[in-house]
């Protein structure tokens, strides 16, 4: 690969897929997203990280920009940039340089802002992903290491701003994809891959409210096969839930406004959760505005393979390779596996209560299912779940062995989620759950339903199924709900011949 890495936003899209098309429109989607890196230090100081301190209370002279400071680069910044590079599959660069990006703002104290341009220090990769059960993959042009500005402060003004410069110089990973998406619903996938990337191997802590991952979403429509139609990007969203709304409003406006037969101006947006809509806040500049040139105070970043060894080395499993392993490992469907590496978290979950049970598909479910479906009522992540992986182990491994139906694990599972009972097997004693599997007895109980349901007997005999579930029901009423279900199933029909 070149050393030489541009922005290709405007690269023609030749030989990729199509989206669906909106009112005769398809939608080109592309991504900025400036992930906040996990150091305690700031990237080119020793100053603090911590979110929520006082104002200015985070900032020391090098932040502040005061004359004779010099920048030093912070080493782990830059490891945490090598991690992202390996977990993509991307170019780690063994030279790349820091550039100054002039633009002047009062939350910016030098007047420019440190970043990467010609030669970024991550090159390529390509973030996969599943929209549905279809598999997606997103091409990235370059992650590149930068400088975060302060903060203006509006709200406890009046007619005047303050600046918090608690945040300027706080390390980034600004990480840029090429055009490839075509839908919001796509772009919140790919974000939410990324998101889980990040948070994944520990690089940033992926708070969005605090706006430790931000996101900068580039729109453009064009009639198909047309050249690529002029983008706004919307900046700063910070969920994802905003994140589609903008995205959906943002498709919407540009396609009004074209067949009104106005040409779209490039702009930066914000997006106005209360009313749903986004407004222009600026015209969009181009990197010539930026005026970028290397910056004297910093030496080219060199790294050595050997260091890139080590780090590599260091990595957790990826969320890819851990899937792949459920896929061969315990014999998932990839679709289980995908959604089952969400998280480190909830993988480790998953691979603790499938070891313990040894129903690794049973569990999966489980967890899929009504474990998720709890925690997402609740907002809360699996690392708080009530129900530890080794109760849902006990659990599904009595559903395996026929002690108890599902119906009944369900009342089990509830108790434990709501803390009355921790042990499962003492749960089931207590709550008389233990299905009914003692062929005598089931077979003297069928012999009842059979006799007191001559009618329904005769209707399956004359070629009527219903009125075999009919008695299926009326067996499982007589015993409580406790009979074996396949066993009452085929006493039935040995019984019915």
């Amino acid at each position: 690969m070149s050393e030489t890495v541009v922005n290709t936003f405007e690269a023609q899209q030749q030989g990729r897929p199509t989206g669906p098309l909106v009112a005769g429109y398809e939608v080109i989607i592309g991504f900025e997203t400036h992930a906040q890196l996990s150091t305690q230090s700031k990237i080119f100081s020793r100053a603090a990280t911590a979110f929520g301190a006082e104002p200015n209370t985070q900032a020391c002279a090098v932040d502040l920009a005061l004359p004779g400071t010099l920048p030093v680069m912070n080493k782990g910044a830059v490891e945490r940039a090598i991690q992202f590079g390996l977990a993509i599959g991307a170019h780690v660069a063994p030279r790349s340089i820091f550039a100054r990006k002039n633009y002047f703002y009062p939350d910016l104290p030098k007047g420019y802002q440190i970043s990467q341009f010609e030669i970024p220090v991550v090159q390529g990769g390509a973030i996969e992903f599943f929209l549905g059960d279809e598999k997606k993959t997103v091409r990235l042009v370059r992650a590149h290491l930068e400088e975060d500005a302060g903060k203006s402060l509006h709200e406890d003004f009046i007619g005047q701003s303050g600046i918090d410069l608690n945040r300027a110089g706080t390390p980034l990973l600004e990480i840029v994809t090429e055009p490839d998406m075509r839908s919001s619903a796509e772009a919140v996938a790919y974000a939410k891959e990324l998101h889980k990337i990040v948070t994944w191997i520990g690089i940033c802590d992926g708070n969005m409210q605090e706006g430790s991952f931000r996101c900068d979403a580039n729109v453009s429509v064009r009639k198909p096969g047309q050249p690529l139609g002029t983008r706004r990007e919307i900046k700063n969203l910070n969920s994802f839930k905003f994140m589609q709304q903008a995205i959906d409003f943002e498709i919407r406006w540009q396609i009004e406004q074209i067949e009104d037969g106005h040409a779209i101006q490039q702009a930066t947006v914000l997006f106005n959760p209360d009313t749903g809509e986004t407004r222009a806040m600026r015209t969009k500049e181009d990197a010539a505005d930026y005026r970028y040139f290397p910056d004297p105070d910093l030496p080219p970043l060199v790294i050595a393979d050997d260091w890139v060894a080590r780090v590599k080395a260091q990595m957790p499993e990826l969320p890819r390779a851990m899937a792949a392993r459920f896929v061969a490992d315990y014999g998932l469907p990839e679709y289980d596996a995908t959604t089952l590496t969400q998280s480190r978290v909830m993988g480790a979950y998953f691979e603790a209560a499938a070891k313990a049970s040894g129903q690794a598909k049973l569990v999966s479910n489980w967890v899929m299912g009504e474990l998720s479906r709890r925690l997402n009522t609740q907002e809360a992540g699996i690392e708080t779940s009530p129900v530890s992986a080794a109760q849902l182990a006990q659990l599904v491994a009595r559903i395996a062995d026929g002690t108890i139906s599902n119906n009944a694990a369900k009342q089990v599972f509830d108790a434990l989620w709501t803390g009355d009972g921790t042990e499962v097997d003492a749960v089931i004693d207590a709550k008389g759950l233990k299905q009914m599997s003692d062929t005598g007895e089931l077979e003297s109980i069928i012999d009842a339903v059979l006799a007191a349901n001559a009618d329904n007997v005769a209707q399956y005999k004359a070629g009527k199924e219903k009125a075999f579930n009919a008695l299926v029901g009326q067996a499982m009423k007589a015993t409580k709900g406790k009979g074996n279900p396949a066993q009452v199933n085929a006493l039935l029909k040995q019984k019915l011949g």
